[in-house]
């Protein structure tokens, strides 16, 4: 069974000279245009296609991958308004529309949104949403204190910042532990610290508890290499300063410097750290 809007391994059937027909199941073949054909294929050969509908709304194939999949949520830039709806620019030929009714308010051309890809189930085709809340799971995440996600940056508010978490859940990271502004639609990694009676998610970029720590260790130790063995950073150096140099917290920097402190791996100024060797 072929899955609109999503990579699919088909089997090629038959060459043509536009292109070549890949086995769709149900769908019936589905065309590969010559432009998109990849070197040395022949007819038995599976290759990796995004299948989507082109202008004129045929069943198509590429191999190209589009900015986000159907299921998925993606900031992407308006590039041109009609009497229909707003068109977004998804990486593909085609762009995808976003209908009036799925807008939360006029959208403009040059401006980016985010958006929730899907199958419209009455016109069977890839449609766009700005109503995201309405696609995101009500159900209780199920996720322990530490556990790695992903996550695409959303607005900032009062508190911090919001993200959806696994294309699925509503999670905060709080302005308090970002030492640098984050990107809306900016997709990046981020740990539970904890699940909210709200059912909302609490979340840090940082590695959460002394793992974190663990991680910055060989970090510190590379710097200083790099910098022939001494580098111009303390436990008295600023927040600022620290997450310049090793996208860390000031708190996780110390902990990680005492730990290479107590391992005799470094010694401690005011001013500098430096690399011990085993005769020091």
């Amino acid at each position: 069974m072929v899955d609109i809007g999503k990579m699919n391994k088909l089997t090629v059937v038959k060459m043509v000279d536009f292109g070549l027909y890949l086995d769709g199941g149900e769908r019936g073949e589905i065309l590969l245009p010559q432009n998109a054909v990849p070197e040395n294929v022949e007819a038995g050969d599976e290759l990796d296609v995004f299948i989507y509908f082109d202008s004129e709304d045929r069943i198509i194939a590429t191999t190209q991958e589009p900015f986000a999949m159907v299921g998925e949520f993606a900031l992407l830039r308006c590039i041109d308004v009609s009497a229909v709806g707003a068109f977004l620019d998804w990486g593909l030929y085609k762009n995808v529309l976003v209908p009036f009714r799925e807008q939360k308010m006029k959208m403009q051309v040059g401006r980016s949104y985010l958006v929730f890809l899907y199958v419209d189930e009455e016109s069977d085709r890839i449609v766009a949403s700005a109503k995201i809340d309405r696609f995101l799971d009500n159900e209780m995440p199920f996720f322990e204190p530490g556990d790695e996600v992903d996550i695409i940056v959303g607005d900032l508010t009062d508190i911090g910042y919001k993200a959806i978490v696994n294309h699925a859940f509503w999670g905060v990271i709080y302005l308090n532990e970002v030492f640098e502004p984050l990107n809306k639609g900016e997709k990046m990694k981020a740990y539970v610290k904890k699940v909210r009676e709200d059912d909302k998610i609490d979340l840090s970029i940082h590695r959460y508890g002394y793992r974190k720590v663990e991680d910055s260790l060989q970090k510190i130790l590379d710097k200083i290499e790099q910098e022939g063995g001494e580098i111009q950073l303390s436990d008295k150096s600023s927040p600022e300063e620290i997450y310049d140099v090793f996208g860390i917290s000031k708190k996780t920097f110390k902990q990680a410097i005492g730990a290479l402190y107590k391992q005799r791996l470094i010694d401690i100024s005011k001013d500098s750290i430096k690399r011990l060797r085993s005769h020091e």
